[in-house]
C-alpha cells in the first residue's frame, strides 16, 4: 500500500478528480485547502497573498491511500491533469504504508482501503 499525497492549484482539482473517478479500484481520497510557499517564497507569484508577515499561496492537498498496483497510474493522472508548465504547480509525494486499519470494522491491512 501506498500514500499519495498530492500538492495542487485549486483550480485543477475538479479536472484531477474527474481523471481520478476514472481508476478503477481507486478506494477515497481526502481533498484540504492549505496555504504555503515554494521556493520562491511566494513572492512575486500572481496568486500569492500576505498573512501576517509572510506570503503564501492557496493551494488544495489530496491524500490517497492505494494499492501498490494502481500507485504508477494515480501518479500519473494527478501530473499530467493538474501540470500548467508554470512554477507553482505541486508536488506528489509516496510514501509507504505499513498497515491500515477500518475503524467500523476492524478490518487490517489491504482489505481495509
Amino acid at each position: 500500500m501506498k500514500e499519495i499525497k498530492a500538492i495542487i492549484r485549486p483550480f485543477k482539482l475538479d479536472d484531477v478528480i474527474s481523471e481520478l473517478h476514472k481508476i478503477e479500484g481507486l478506494p477515497g481520497l481526502t481533498i484540504s485547502e492549505i496555504k504555503g510557499f515554494g521556493r520562491t517564497k511566494a513572492k512575486d507569484v500572481d496568486d500569492s497573498f500576505q498573512d501576517g508577515l509572510h506570503n503564501y499561496v492557496k493551494r488544495v492537498k489530496i491524500e490517497l491511500v492505494v494499492h501498490n498496483d494502481i500507485v504508477d497510474r494515480v501518479v500519473s493522472v494527478i501530473q499530467e491533469t493538474a501540470h500548467t508548465g508554470n512554477p507553482g504547480d505541486g508536488k506528489i509525494f509516496v510514501l509507504e504504508v505499513f498497515n491500515t486499519i477500518r475503524i467500523r470494522t476492524n478490518e487490517r491491512g489491504e482489505e481495509a482501503i
